[in-house]
């Protein structure tokens, strides 16, 4: 990467924003300080070590500490100046790249994919594509396929740095001629062998907060997806490792259907706001504490119109919305494309696979005990709750037992526990209180009294916890226990 600088400004919002994506996405950077002939002639050499010093002091906290950086004039007089006017630090920019960069190894194997940042037309031959190969090779007469457009088309020619050739591989710089089509319908883009790009609908990617960004990343919120050459807005759901995993090494080339993921409200950082806990369920949300941060965090994301990306893309989360001029980072996160979802319909088609669950906990009290092997509850359930949906849950007594719901009782929201090992002779204790303190009540008055009718209290409560799993996905809505 090379960063070049305003030598009388500095870095501004834009370089800073820069320097992050070159984080993500690069491993080594020069900075260039560039319009060294505005500074004094006498004071230029003093503001030119300023400047290095001041990006030394920027770089220290990244990891392009103590990368090099070079003073230029690339056009010395500004864009008026006349040709004659030499630049001057381009020679040595020159030299210090060469020394940096080192060749990849090319690779003409796997299907071929063109990365195209400049399309035209030539009357008479046909529509132009320049671009950058970035997996496999092609050769004069092939087929591509430009997925944005859903054409098919014949390679007419090719030329790289205007020399014509027959082939190219992984790494060339190439146009590409093809049959014409309308080039402002491509400006930039891909290109492929055909069928071996797909277009997803929505995507499962793993997420890294950028530090920088203020403020959480919530579920259901919306971002601008930038994947290659594509921004479109992104509504995203975030879910994470159960507790148990949180040290489980990241795997950053696949995702497992099979594992059981929880949702959460909003991604897991250790800068994050306060966590909340529902009484009525526990969250996982907001602050991670040092020694329980997750290791790796995903999300779904669902787009408002369709991608085309090869998997594995780099994705990158923004909020371009906000204010350029504000002293705030708008890159919010990124991570990796890991599995698109191609099919339209995915929510049913494919969520439904995607276990990732809320952990839900109720509380409610113990009124009494009917006998040794049941007792009934309350505070539970609304008036209004379907206790039938309950039913066969387990629920667990402060005391120790463990029961399981078996039926309402009466229409006030109470309902029926049934106790497979029975209650403790110190449970009964403290149930059977109540029941004596209830004096010799007659049948009609018991009957009343079933239906909900105030009674005295144990003398010391008996809760009542309630815990399940819902799957997020889940159309039947199920509730679900562990064995």
């Amino acid at each position: 990467m090379m960063l070049v600088i305003d030598v009388t400004k500095g870095m501004q919002t834009q370089s800073a924003e820069c320097l992050v994506i070159g984080q993500i996405a690069c491993q080594k950077l020069i900075v260039v300080l560039n319009k060294i002939d505005l500074l004094a002639e006498g004071k230029r050499q003093t503001a030119i070590d300023k400047m290095t010093r001041k990006m030394q002091k920027t770089l220290e906290n990244t990891k392009f500490r103590g990368a090099p950086i070079i003073p230029v004039a690339a056009k010395p007089g500004g864009p008026e100046a006349p040709e004659t006017e030499a630049p001057q630090g381009i020679s040595e920019l020159i030299e210090l790249l060469k020394s940096q960069i080192s060749i990849p190894t090319r690779d003409p194997s796997g299907p071929f994919l063109m990365s195209v940042d400049h399309c035209f037309s030539i009357k008479g031959q046909g529509t132009v594509m320049t671009g950058t190969i970035l997996s496999g090779s092609i050769s004069l007469g092939d087929s591509v396929e430009i997925p944005a457009l859903k054409v098919v088309k014949k390679v007419k020619s090719m030329q790289m740095f205007h020399t014509p050739v027959t082939s190219a591989m992984q790494g060339d710089r190439l146009g590409i001629c093809v049959t014409q089509f309308d080039p402002k319908l491509l400006e930039r883009g891909l290109v492929c062998a055909p069928e071996s790009l797909h277009t997803v609908h929505a995507a499962i990617i793993s997420v890294e907060k950028i530090s920088y960004f203020r403020g959480p990343l919530q579920t259901k919120a919306k971002f601008h997806i930038t994947v290659g050459h594509e921004t479109v807005m992104g509504r995203l759901l975030f879910f994470g490792p159960a507790p148990s995993s949180f040290d489980r090494e990241p795997v950053l080339d696949s995702f497992d259907f099979s594992r059981e993921y929880v949702f959460q409200e909003q991604y897991l950082c250790k800068d994050a706001a306060p966590a909340v806990v529902d009484s009525d369920e526990n969250k996982q949300t907001g602050q991670a504490t040092e020694d329980c941060c997750p290791q790796q965090q995903w999300a779904l994301v669902e787009f408002e119109k369709p991608i085309t990306c090869p998997r594995l893309s780099l994705v990158i989360g923004s909020r371009l919305d906000a204010d350029i001029h504000a002293n705030a980072c708008r890159l919010a996160f990124h991570g990796l494309l890991l599995h698109g979802l191609e099919d339209r319909g995915y929510a049913e088609s494919i969520l439904p696979t995607l276990k990732v669950y809320k952990l839900k906990h109720k509380h409610g009290l113990v009124e009494r005990a009917m006998d040794d092997y049941s007792v009934i509850g309350r505070s539970l359930f609304k008036k209004e709750t379907n206790i039938q949906l309950f039913v066969g849950l387990k629920v667990h007594l402060s005391t120790g037992e463990q029961g399981v719901i078996d039926s309402a009782f009466g229409q006030s929201g109470k309902f029926k526990v049934h106790i497979p090992g029975g209650l403790s002779p110190e449970s009964k204790k403290i149930l059977m209180t109540a029941v004596k303190k209830r004096g010799r009540a007659g049948h009609g008055e018991a009957a009343k009294q079933e239906e909900g009718a105030e009674r005295p209290e144990p003398a010391q409560h008996v809760e009542l916890s309630l815990s399940f799993k819902r799957y997020v996905f889940d159309t039947h809505k199920r509730m679900v226990q562990s064995p």
